[in-house]
């Protein structure tokens, strides 16, 4: 018996990827759209191979494109922190000096 791919896990893999790759090239807000996208795929392709897993095969990518997301959606967190918190020394400094 041959068994289908697992509909929504390469999906999940590839979202955690891309924001993975897109914290780093472009930023992290568009990263956490891809990693909460990438999370909702897992989850559903997880509850599709709960009901049969003898029909699908590919479970693998649904635990490591939850992995991926995850880590994705925690470095574009932190991106965005960084971000606040340096635009604020900026802001800061400005506002000491007064004259720029």
């Amino acid at each position: 018996m041959e068994h289908e791919p697992l509909p929504g896990a390469s999906t999940a893999l590839t979202m955690g990827i891309i924001s993975i790759v897109g914290n780093f090239v472009c930023c992290g807000p568009f990263a956490i759209i891809f990693s909460i996208i990438g999370l909702s795929k897992a989850k559903s392709a997880e509850r599709l191979y709960n009901e049969d897993p003898d029909r699908y095969s590919g479970s693998e990518n649904i635990r490591t494109g939850r992995i991926l997301s995850y880590i994705g959606l925690g470095l574009s967190l932190i991106t965005i922190i960084l971000t606040i918190v340096y635009f604020g020394f900026i802001i800061a400094f400005i506002g000491l000096n007064g004259d720029f």
